[in-house]
């Protein structure tokens, strides 16, 4: 997550120092091109961390979900041993 933070952090930055380095009177078609790019990188960046965060929640979903189960299990298994030693 902060690998990606920073790559996204090093875009805005990259993008600008274009503007601040390109102060003529107007951006070169270059410019705009490396621009566009880098916006586009960062679209799809975002769509990445979205894409991410949600699989997470889902896995934590499933985790908090197997917990449950397996409590639920133990505690089974400690009922059915109080029962068990009822009839030794």
């Amino acid at each position: 997550m902060n690998t990606l933070k920073s790559m996204i952090m090093s875009t805005f930055l990259a993008a600008g120092l274009l503007l601040i380095v390109g102060c003529s009177s107007g951006p070169s078609s270059d410019d705009m091109a490396h621009l566009n790019t880098l916006k586009q990188q960062v679209v799809s960046l975002k769509k990445e961390v979205a894409e991410k965060q949600s699989a997470k929640s889902s896995l934590e979903q499933q985790l908090a979900a197997k917990k449950q189960a397996l409590a639920q299990a133990v505690q089974d298994e400690n009922e059915t041993k109080a029962n068990l030693a009822k009839y030794k």
